[in-house]
């Protein structure tokens, strides 16, 4: 049971009243400090759905024990590692983070047609200065705490959660000075009954892509789950669940260059019926007024909403979440594919927490000599690898 030091109380997270203690410490903007370790690490409240919790500041994860819930591996075993300091700046006094991007959210000028930037990369960029329009979609699922699970979870995470707490973590960076938050809208869930309301707020926290027929105009970033892609003239057509009645169009060529670049992913999500396919988008109004997408991104997630880049992954994930104890996914962020990473993480394994790594068929040598210094690196941590190219999955530490 975590123990926390509020102002001049300490307080256990099963007491009686800890959620006044809570209410009364984000009224007078207190925040508390884990006693995990000696001397405590400092965190914060947040307010997600209709709920106080208390969360970790940004990147403070390693600080607190290993057998802490919020614990969290080192961030050097994944692609968030290159970032810190360059494209991720934190404020140690807020906690914000401060993010260089290397996509633009305003254009100039008027606009018929959708970029074909992002959508027709082959390559991800390794620009450690800059993130990358999918490594901002890890960042904000790693912030948000979607890459942890335990078993104790199945059936409680669903996207009401996912968005509360994407909308949280945003709230925790910037952009130019700019809360991010104020630039990002994922749906809310869809209810028939409440058609009318849900489609008004949607149509004011876009209202700002219509503003101005001159001059710089502001994209507004997307994430949604993609319900179908449908064909249309001259395209596709982008169906978002949650949103019905509000589609998207891609250019036939941008389409062809998304196949493309996110071949893995369409695989993953066709051949698996329960895993959800995430887009992150850069949008803004065309000459016409129609929404379009300048920029998009993908990514498939699980039943239990976390990342997979490839079968092992999957296959990997599959054993893992059925354990009691907690997974922490690795995520690529702007790394190549030709780079390893921990896939995942078995943070609370004793003695010490233990790495997961996937060696893909047809790693060369130097995917190995890297793989090998990351394991040198971190003697705290257990390293598990799986060579697919060998066979089977060795058996779980």
């Amino acid at each position: 049971m975590r123990r926390f030091q509020i102002g001049n109380t300490v307080v256990e997270e099963q007491s009686a009243g800890f959620q006044e203690n809570l209410a009364a410490a984000y009224r007078s903007k207190l925040r508390p400090v884990c006693l995990c370790q000696t001397p405590g690490v400092a965190m914060y409240i947040a307010s997600v759905g209709d709920q106080l919790v208390i969360k970790r500041m940004p990147l403070t994860g390693g600080a607190h024990a290993p057998d802490c819930e919020s614990y969290e591996p080192p961030y050097e075993l994944s692609g968030l590692g290159p970032l810190i300091g360059s494209a991720i700046q934190i404020d140690a006094e807020s906690g914000v983070a401060s993010l260089r991007l290397d996509f633009s959210l305003s254009r100039k000028g008027p606009r018929t047609a959708p970029s074909q930037t992002s959508a027709g990369s082959q390559t991800v960029r390794n620009d450690a200065r800059k993130m990358s329009l999918r490594a901002l979609l890890h960042y904000l699922w790693y912030q948000g705490g979607l890459t942890e699970w335990t078993a104790h979870w199945v059936g409680k995470r669903h996207w009401p959660q996912v968005r509360n707490h994407l909308l949280e973590a945003a709230r925790t960076m910037s952009v130019k000075g700019e809360p991010l938050a104020d630039r990002l809208f994922v749906p809310e869930p869809f209810r028939l009954d409440d058609r009318n309301a849900i489609e008004q707020r949607r149509g004011a926290a876009l209202a700002s892509l219509h503003a101005g027929a001159t001059g710089s105009k502001p994209l507004m970033l997307l994430i949604c789950e993609i319900k179908e892609f449908a064909p249309t003239r001259g395209g596709q057509r982008i169906v978002a669940k949650h949103l019905p009645g509000f589609s998207l169009f891609l250019e036939e060529a941008s389409w062809r260059r998304l196949n493309a670049r996110f071949a893995a992913e369409f695989d993953i999500w066709k051949a698996n019926g329960t895993c959800h396919l995430i887009a992150i988008a850069t949008i803004g109004a065309s000459a016409s007024g129609a929404i379009a997408v300048n920029e998009i991104a993908l990514m498939v997630v699980t039943e239990q909403w976390l990342p997979v880049e490839n079968i092992y992954e999957e296959r990997l994930l599959e054993r893992l979440t059925k354990m009691r104890q907690k997974t922490v996914k690795g995520l690529r962020f702007n790394l190549a594919a030709t780079q390893p990473i921990a896939n995942a993480m078995l943070p609370e394994l004793k003695p010490c927490p233990a790495a997961l790594y996937v060696v893909p068929p047809g790693a060369g040598e130097e995917f190995e000599i890297a793989l090998q210094d990351m394991i040198d690196a971190r003697p705290d941590t257990t390293p598990w690898v799986w060579r697919v190219a060998d066979g089977d999955m060795p058996p779980l530490p």
